[in-house]
């Protein structure tokens, strides 16, 4: 089964097309990053206006990388959720012109499914699991039993990591994207900044927000005494915290739960200090751990057909009624 999927739930136009949920046939990934970047972050109107501009040539691109024609296809993913709802509406409007247009089942797919399912790109992954999904938008625990079936077990009370990632780089002056390069720089430095450790308890949720506010406090202070923040050692410092937190309660998760699979999905699923303490934690404990390739990790449309195969399979057939949800929990 070949599925074409649209991804434009933010700053990526993206298309793919994927046989059987697993195996990618051709991808296209047009980024708006150097757009953006001059104005330190995703601005929306600009977003969905360069989605506009670029959606039919990412598909025309995707469908000649594969050699195929859309007589080839048998169904059409969409990311319809959550997002920037500018950005959505341009991708969910282009799938199902072409669902109308060639008369083919119109998919639904959620973000984050589909970010959980960039791992069957790597490895089938194995039931019953736990994912932690983590990015610039989100920061969740999700207990699968088996094939999307989703059950959230915690999730972030107020920034999302890679938010403050963001938020945190531009304290110690790196532009946007800041995530990379803070993680970059975490390995040159040195932990010396006692930053607290956010929401150390028995739960399974996040909080990033204060984490953050002591990177800003502690920065003023220092410049208000006239000292440098040494950027590689307060990068160092914070990852720290937020890796340690971020593996604690992924552990607990899987210790409670009895599972021995963990899979990890999203942005900051690159991220090279969280690979190596995750990888560490899982040899220690015997979890079968799976992390995608770096190329889906941020947001593209593979993902998504990879989901989409599975949505199919459930019986997850939309009608061209079909509206995007910028707030959207996955069920």
């Amino acid at each position: 089964m070949y599925i074409l999927a649209i991804e434009s739930s933010c700053d990526e136009t993206s298309v793919s097309i994927i046989k059987d949920g697993l195996e990618e046939i051709s991808t296209v990934i047009l980024s708006q990053i150097d757009t953006h970047k001059d104005y330190g972050g995703v601005v929306p109107e600009i977003a969905s206006r360069m989605h506009v501009e670029n959606i039919t040539i990412v598909i025309d691109e995707a469908l000649k990388k594969a050699n195929m024609e859309m007589k080839d296809i048998d169904a059409i993913a969409v990311t319809y959720g959550p997002g920037l709802i500018g950005s959505l509406l341009v991708g969910l409007m282009a799938a199902k012109t072409l669902a109308f247009i060639y008369n083919k089942p119109l998919i639904p797919v959620h973000h984050i499914a589909g970010h959980i399912y960039a791992n069957n790109l790597v490895k089938r992954v194995e039931f019953p699991l736990i994912a932690l999904v983590v990015s610039g938008g989100h920061t969740e625990l999700i207990y699968m039993k088996e094939d999307y079936s989703f059950e959230k077990l915690g999730g972030t009370l107020d920034d999302a990591v890679g938010e403050a990632y963001d938020k945190v780089a531009r304290v110690i002056g790196i532009p946007y994207p800041g995530g990379p390069m803070v993680d970059k720089l975490a390995h040159e430095g040195s932990d010396v900044y006692n930053l607290p450790l956010p929401l150390d308890d028995d739960s399974y949720n996040f909080s990033f927000s204060g984490l953050k506010s002591a990177v800003i406090n502690l920065a003023h202070n220092e410049k208000q005494r006239g000292n440098e923040i040494n950027s590689a050692n307060m990068a160092c410092s914070f990852q720290n915290r937020v890796v340690k937190i971020l593996v604690k309660k992924t552990m607990k998760a899987l210790n409670d739960y009895d599972v021995k699979n963990l899979i990890v999905a999203g942005g900051v699923a690159a991220n090279k200090g969280l690979r190596e303490a995750l990888t560490k934690e899982c040899e220690k404990n015997g979890v079968n751990l799976i992390i995608p390739k770096m190329k889906y990790c941020t947001d593209n449309a593979a993902m998504i057909g990879a989901a989409g195969y599975y949505a199919y399979k459930r019986g997850d057939i939309a009608g061209l009624d079909l509206n995007a949800k910028a707030v959207l929990p996955l069920k």
